[in-house]
């Protein structure tokens, strides 16, 4: 798959940071992780740090694919609204995925601290009302929230305009969140675990699974067999060529970033990050170089040559819409991209493995606004899942819940 166009900020602010080498023989591990993107990185190191022998295994080069074209905003908010997702999964349900949520972002800032180098920056994230008639949904999800002790406050349409310079009728104020550099973070993770003996081999594409009773056999397009007690299917949106059913839509999200703010210049968002109620919405944050980054204008588009030919003009319009609410930033565009991304019914991504590919063969499919948060939260599910523990979010967060396990 392509999955993305323009000029991906991560891929021109760091290069090519590192070539891992391509698989060229035999490999015998526990775990086989196939995706070596933020997702598979994540799935890998939870694995490698509590005693499994890892491999993975990656197409492109390491970090390059869907990965190198997120905005990698690290929220808890599920794309769903909390107060909507009770009603397609129970309220039980819906306050332990936020729940969740909140520990995983918690988790991946410890992590991120530890590691530093990786463009960490932790904020609140604002989420505004866009229009008037948003705003009692607006208030019934703050109400909810506040009801089950989330860290949110209510904010009126004069304390936005104080606080962030711009008009919104209202708007809710979380934490935790935070933003970082999804590329070098991917490639420190990987680094970190080839440093310690795990393989990570990029460049390599897998031509077949073949589940068996005591393992997995996996078959490359250079001949060479890897031999797995365990398989995790981390391959982002290309995942779904291995699953019969169609579990999510492919859609386009579009992003850009500004040249270097002037100082003083939309300071209140270097702590803050903002989204908005209208779906699609738009999204943005400033990052660590002091630059505008925003994101949006999603579509149904699921044809690279088509989405290429809209990031000019998709760009063009956030960049309209930011100068709109801020005609005093003097914001100058630089660059511009477009990614693959893919949605679910109930906003919640998929971990598990499914009937028709056996239970050797594991899915993260971290779908949704919120990826790398997902990414964090699966790994320790799939973890549970290979050493045979039981998870909270095993259930809710399988195939079952859509009838297709």
């Amino acid at each position: 798959m392509d999955l993305k166009s323009g000029y991906p900020w991560w891929a021109v602010r760091n290069g090519l940071m590192h070539a891992f080498p391509r698989l060229d023989g035999d490999v015998r591990c526990d775990v086989a992780v196939i995706g070596g993107g933020v997702t598979g990185a994540l799935v890998a190191r939870e694995f490698a740090a509590h005693g499994h022998d890892v491999a993975v295994v990656e197409q492109r080069d390491i970090g390059w694919g869907s990965t190198a074209a997120s905005t990698a905003l690290l929220q808890y908010e599920i794309d769903t609204h909390m107060v909507d997702l009770a009603k397609q999964v129970g309220e039980d349900d819906a306050l332990l995925a936020y729940r969740a949520c909140v520990e995983a972002v918690e988790a991946l800032q410890a992590l991120l601290s530890q590691l530093g180098g990786v463009g960490l920056r932790r904020s609140d994230s604002l989420y505004f009302a866009s229009r008037r008639r948003d705003l009692r949904g607006l208030r019934r999800e703050y109400e909810a929230r506040a009801r089950h002790g989330f860290d949110v406050a209510w904010l009126e349409r004069a304390d936005v305009q104080g606080r962030y310079g711009f008009e919104a009728p209202a708007a809710i104020l979380t934490r935790p969140a935070a933003g970082v550099d999804p590329y070098r973070l991917t490639i420190r993770l990987l680094r970190g675990l080839e440093d310690a003996g795990m393989r990570v081999f990029d460049r390599t594409r897998i031509e077949a699974i073949e589940p068996r009773s005591r393992d997995v056999l996996l078959r490359t397009d250079a001949g060479a067999c890897i031999r797995a007690k365990h398989v995790v299917l981390a391959a982002g949106y290309a995942a779904q060529r291995w699953l019969a059913p169609r579990v999510a839509r492919n859609r386009s999200s579009y992003a850009a970033i500004s040249d270097p703010l002037d100082a003083g210049v939309l300071d209140a968002f270097r702590t803050t990050m903002a989204w908005e109620t209208a779906r699609p919405y738009l999204y943005f944050r400033i990052t660590p170089d002091n630059r505008l980054l925003v994101g949006g204008e999603d579509d149904a588009v699921d044809i690279p040559a088509r989405r290429d030919r809209r990031v000019a003009k998709k760009a063009a319009k956030l960049f309209d819409r930011m100068c709109s609410m801020f005609p005093e930033a003097a914001i100058v565009p630089a660059f511009s991209w477009a990614g693959t991304f893919a949605e679910t019914e109930d906003g919640l991504p998929f971990f598990g493995p499914h009937r028709s590919t056996g239970p050797r063969v594991h899915y993260a499919m971290a779908y949704g606004g919120n990826g790398i948060t997902y990414s964090m939260l699966g790994a320790g599910l799939l973890r549970a899942r290979v050493e045979r523990r039981g998870h909270p979010l095993a259930k809710l967060l399988s195939f079952a819940r859509i009838g297709a396990d």
